[in-house]
């Protein structure tokens, strides 16, 4: 059985708009970040994007967007905790463009001094994409006519969408807001 999966990233956030980092921190979305989600459910209707279930991380930002586009689509949706953004430490609602910041992301097994660093968020989320190609209970919602199965994963970070598409992670498109990143099929 085929398994596919759709990567998108939540609405606007007000952290968003002030170039902070959100990382755990849980933001909710702007107005913006309301709207966007909906369009990108409008725009999964209209392309006709076959998707049976919305993984989505439990901070707000992330679990508001999957809940706009389950509720125009009519895809059900599953809170997924390992999809919860990198835990950044001290950086946290500092600004995003840092000096400081943009060195220690350099160090790949850095944990930001009480965070996480980007190996254990790599495990983190090598764990669950395997969880769910062997968990046949997962397909509940699969279109047997065809025997694939297709997730729209909901996270907060892009970082996530960069480790899978440079590891060439079969089976995944990013859409919505960071749909310019390169393809996970490249």
């Amino acid at each position: 059985m085929a398994k596919y999966f759709y990567f998108t990233r939540h609405g606007q956030t007000v952290w968003n708009v002030e170039n902070k980092i959100c990382g755990a921190t849980d933001i909710a979305l702007t107005d913006l970040g309301h709207q966007q989600a909906a369009e990108l459910g409008e725009r999964i209707l209209k392309e006709g994007i076959k998707i049976d279930e919305i993984l989505y991380s439990p901070l707000m930002r992330a679990a508001d967007t999957a809940k706009h586009i389950s509720e125009v689509t009519g895809i059900p949706a599953r809170e997924e905790l390992r999809l919860k953004e990198q835990n950044f430490g001290k950086y946290e609602s500092t600004p995003r463009n840092g000096e400081e910041f943009k060195r220690a992301k350099q160090d790949f097994v850095c944990r930001y001094e009480g965070g996480e660093s980007m190996l254990q968020l790599c495990q983190r989320i090598c764990n669950l994409l395997d969880d769910i190609k062997k968990d046949v209970s997962v397909t509940t919602y699969t279109d047997t006519s065809t025997s694939n199965s297709k997730w729209l994963v909901m996270n907060c970070t892009v970082h996530i969408q960069i480790y899978l598409s440079s590891i060439k992670f079969p089976g995944g498109k990013v859409i919505g807001r960071d749909a310019d990143l390169p393809s996970v099929n490249s």
